[in-house]
């Protein structure tokens, strides 16, 4: 959710938000992403998107505007993608002015790299939480290590496991992406299977998975490949979202499958709905047109 007119926070586009967080105010933060190296990802590398933090005078500024027009606002997302790069001492500043310009807001959110809670304590993120910070939206892209490598993810399965138990011994809740896809051909097995044990190790409270895709080439992805990168069709995708269900065990987790740039459209709690989930796939794996999927023009970021 955006706000127009005189009231609405000055954004560097393209803004970017989780797709639960349409009812949100975005509240810009931080402008790109401290990291940006990422090879499959191509959402900050626009000029003007060059990463820098916002004054917090200009944060201020902007709360005091929103709450002057009267807009209700309920939940804010703080963006851009490395938001949880700011150290505890400004998160707290902002979180503090969120609570005295928009009192009524209930929810805070960001999206997290696992890094930027390195030097965070549970403590202090306790205090975040208290503060009304309490979702993060983790993008582990990948529980295997070589993985990670090759995509200059700058994470390991450790470090995510690190980040995601310390979120949840700080009372706070955590949604993991997963990228279908990621490894191609030679490495959809493990990927999906480790993946599913980073994930059966950290209990997140929401997990979903997306399809890597690359709207503006794959040059940049494959170049950290040690060998050629081969992209997974339909039933590759399919048979990978099998080996990861299958691996999958957890306790409550809301399971998504849903994005835009999934075929099939999958969705659940795991693992109560995972022999479901199961079917669904073998379903589409073994009886292609059996299960509808979505058509190729419908899919996208």
């Amino acid at each position: 959710m955006t706000v127009s007119g005189n009231a609405a926070p000055q954004y560097v586009e393209p803004l970017y938000r989780p797709p639960s967080e349409a009812r949100s105010l975005i509240l810009q933060v931080t402008n790109g992403c401290s990291w940006n190296r990422c090879t499959f990802c191509e959402m900050y590398t626009q000029p003007q998107k060059r990463f820098r933090l916002k004054p917090q005078a200009d944060i201020e500024r902007e709360l005091a505007q929103i709450a002057q027009s009267g807009y209700p606002v309920r939940r804010m997302f703080l963006a851009d993608g490395d938001a949880m790069t700011l150290s505890f001492r400004r998160l707290k500043l902002i979180l503090e002015a969120i609570n005295l310009h928009l009192p009524g807001v209930e929810r805070v959110s960001s999206y997290c790299l696992p890094r930027n809670l390195r030097h965070k304590t549970v403590e202090e993120l306790n205090e975040l939480r208290e503060l009304g910070l309490s979702l993060y939206y983790v993008g582990c892209e990948s529980g295997d290590d070589p993985v990670l490598a090759m995509i200059s993810k700058g994470e390991t399965y450790q470090s995510s496991l690190s980040a995601l138990q310390k979120i949840k011994a700080a009372g706070s809740r955590s949604s993991v992406m997963i990228l279908n896809g990621l490894g191609g051909k030679k490495f959809s097995r493990q990927h999906a299977v480790n993946s599913a044990l980073l994930m059966n190790e950290a209990q997140p409270e929401y997990l979903s998975t997306l399809v890597v895709s690359f709207p503006l080439g794959e040059e940049r992805f494959r170049q950290g490949f040690q060998e050629a990168f081969e992209p997974l069709d339909q039933h590759g995708l399919f048979q990978e979202m099998y080996w990861l269900l299958e691996t999958l065990d957890l306790k409550r987790t809301i399971f998504r499958s849903d994005h835009a740039s999934n075929y099939l459209v999958l969705k659940g709690t795991l693992n109560r709905d995972r022999d479901r989930l199961l079917e669904q796939v073998s379903a589409a794996i073994e009886r292609p047109g059996s299960v509808a999927l979505r058509p190729e023009w419908m899919r996208g970021l």
